[in-house]
């Protein structure tokens, strides 16, 4: 048997790095446009389990479900799966002529998100506990109130219209005002990809946004009664409807199912590898970890 010398026993561990990143820069790259609030679910858990059983690279990309939308009709974003939040930005891409069909996925609901470290955490864990109205704590003086662009983020423009729909609900006239201001008030704007950490850090005390964002950042949480948190399929109708404005802009907000939809573009550059992220999201592995992050099950109908 022949010996390796020692120059070569030095240069093999480099040589089998060298071999495995050659793989890796050969590896198809599976880019994922989502919905900014699913950035944990995404990045730690269904990307990189779809990238590991495809033999490919994971790229994820999280921001508000319309600016992404506007992006990929507009053909500045290549993705080879689109995840969005409610109806409304998976239109937008399919007027575009980019998408045919899209599928739910998951599901979630409006709740109000506290920070542990807010000097108003122990208020909203009696709101949390019906012992204080949470509308009443959100008024205080002095709360840092956040939420991201009713003009880019579904959750943003959900968190108005959850607002506007506890004024109904609760008969306070001027709870919409009072808590959040102007619709596009900038002191309480930030982006989507940034709210629950600000939060968690204690930089905002306050948010009105979605569920499973809340759980996926372990953040505590004050319920909303079926009537304001916007996931009752079967209230859109008769209840949910009556909430909506328009923004500046002149454009219209109006409620939608809390559903997140996946769809392939049909300019994908890796379309296979877009259907088997779908497939897997779909899948059981794939539900249980979207439930395993606080996500609920999907419901509703194709697009």
């Amino acid at each position: 048997m022949s010996r390796m010398s020692p120059r070569m026993r030095w240069l093999a561990p480099l040589l089998l790095m060298i071999g495995f990143a050659a793989l890796a820069a050969d590896a198809p790259v599976l880019r994922v446009a989502y919905a900014g609030s699913m950035g944990v679910v995404m990045d730690h858990d269904l990307g990189p389990a779809v990238a590991a059983a495809q033999h490919a690279s994971y790229q994820g990309i999280g921001q508000g479900s319309y600016a992404l939308a506007r992006l990929l009709a507009g053909r500045q974003l290549q993705a080879d799966v689109f995840v969005c939040i409610t109806p409304g930005p998976m239109q937008v891409v399919r007027k575009a002529g980019l998408v045919a069909h899209a599928v739910p996925v998951a599901s979630t609901r409006m709740v109000v998100v506290y920070s542990p470290k807010s000097r108003f955490a122990a208020d909203f864990k009696a709101a949390a506990a019906g012992r204080k109205a949470w509308y009443d704590v959100l008024r205080e003086p002095g709360l840092r109130f956040g939420r991201t662009d009713p003009a880019v983020d579904p959750q943003g423009a959900n968190a108005l219209l959850a607002l506007q729909l506890a004024s109904r609900y609760y008969r306070q006239p001027d709870l919409l005002q009072q808590v959040a201001g102007d619709f596009q008030n900038p002191r309480q704007l930030f982006a989507e990809t940034s709210l629950m950490s600000r939060l968690e850090a204690g930089q905002i005390d306050a948010a009105i946004g979605y569920a499973s964002a809340a759980f996926s950042h372990r953040l505590p949480t004050v319920d909303l009664p079926a009537e304001i948190d916007l996931a009752q399929p079967a209230m859109q109708a008769p209840w949910y409807a009556q909430a909506g404005f328009a923004l500046a802009s002149g454009k219209k907000i109006e409620a939608q199912p809390l559903v997140f939809y996946a769809a392939v573009p049909t300019v994908a550059r890796q379309p296979a590898l877009g259907r088997a992220f779908v497939r897997f999201m779909q899948g059981a592995q794939g539900q249980a970890m979207l439930r395993e992050r606080g996500y609920d099950p999907p419901h509703g109908d194709a697009l």
